[in-house]
């Protein structure tokens, strides 16, 4: 996720419409930026587990330094682990190449140019935007690092398992009715 800014992130807050005949709502200006940042993160779908750094750039040595936290952070039983990655130019880097070397059970698969909904990461971040950024000022980088890594405690302690295609319901299904086909015996 990134790269993030430290400034004023829109949310939604109700707008004081007495007195007003057709007033319209008022973000107010942000001109400063006051330390900016990329967030990288790891997703297990089948658990919802989540591990997030962040990192004040975007270079090669921290993309490495964040799969080595990575490699550190996964299961020592896992007998593979595949990475999905957009095409940025650090992911296909020296280095990375040496990682893999170094790490056989690791594969990597870049998804295709435009087809971001194809890595299940993607909702994961809006779910994290949404609760450490939406509606709130940051004066500084460090505010927003402390307000990931307290959405992301709080999204490992609440987490579930990620299913592609399908939002989660939260009521429960309907009993099948009449037209229910009858089990063969």
């Amino acid at each position: 996720m990134g790269p993030e800014s430290a400034k004023t992130f829109p949310g939604q807050t109700l707008v004081e419409t007495s007195g007003l005949t057709a007033g319209r709502a008022k973000q107010e200006i942000d001109y400063g930026r006051r330390g900016k940042g990329y967030i990288f993160g790891a997703f297990r779908p089948a658990t919802g587990e989540a591990f997030t750094r962040p990192y004040l750039s975007r270079s090669t040595a921290c993309w490495v330094a964040f799969l080595e936290e990575v490699e550190l952070w996964l299961p020592a039983e896992s007998e593979r682990v595949y990475a999905i990655l957009d095409n940025l130019s650090a992911h296909r880097a020296t280095d990375v190449l040496l990682f893999m070397l170094a790490h056989p059970r690791w594969e990597m698969v870049f998804q295709p140019k435009y087809a971001a909904y194809l890595n299940l990461i993607e909702p994961w971040w809006k779910v994290l935007r949404s609760l450490a950024l939406k509606g709130r000022r940051f004066e500084t980088w460090e505010e927003i690092v402390q307000a990931v890594a307290r959405a992301t405690t709080y999204w490992n302690a609440h987490r579930h398992p990620f299913v592609w295609g399908r939002r989660r319901r939260h009521k429960a299904r309907r009993q099948p009715g009449i037209a229910l086909v009858p089990k063969a015996a």
